[in-house]
């Protein structure tokens, strides 16, 4: 597979981030299986500048945010919030998202991130709650390893 088709094919998978492709496809010329991919993806980002990781956490919508309310998000964020249920969020509970949302930004300055597919409103609600008790350094890599669970789900996704 060509590069630009990999980036084409992958580019979605981590997102907004076409970067993440584009570095991993030169080392995928002879394996396109979903361990290789999410390997050397995964590599690609834990080996990437701070900075530049930061902008793949940035990249992440709120959950249950005025994005998905407006229909803002990537068909892949669409599917995931809506298998969480976070379409069908009672009025407190978006407003309970809004608060915690707007407290973990203004704490950590970086969007909470977490691969909420087959988890309920409440799971999430609580561990919005318990990781807003986190330390910054702790949270940055939280975050990042919730973004390889969420890769890893939209390659196996691919793969069906």
């Amino acid at each position: 597979m060509s590069a630009a088709s990999f980036v084409e094919t992958f580019g979605g998978i981590y997102e907004h981030s076409n970067w993440v492709a584009e570095r991993a496809a030169p080392h995928l010329e002879q394996s396109l299986a979903i361990d290789d991919v999410a390997r050397v993806m995964a590599d690609c980002v834990d080996n990437a500048s701070t900075e530049r990781r930061l902008e793949l956490i940035r990249a992440h919508p709120d959950l249950a945010g005025k994005a998905q309310v407006a229909g803002e998000l990537t068909a892949e964020s669409t599917t995931e919030q809506t298998s969480a249920g976070l379409d069908q969020c009672t009025q407190p509970e978006y407003e309970q998202f809004q608060s915690l949302n707007d407290r973990y930004k203004e704490k950590f300055g970086f969007p909470f991130v977490m691969a909420v597919r087959n988890s309920s409103r409440q799971q999430i609600l609580a561990m919005f709650e318990r990781r807003l008790q986190n330390e910054y350094d702790d949270e940055f890599e939280a975050a990042l390893v919730e973004i390889h669970k969420i890769a890893r789900l939209r390659l196996e996704t691919m793969e069906q």
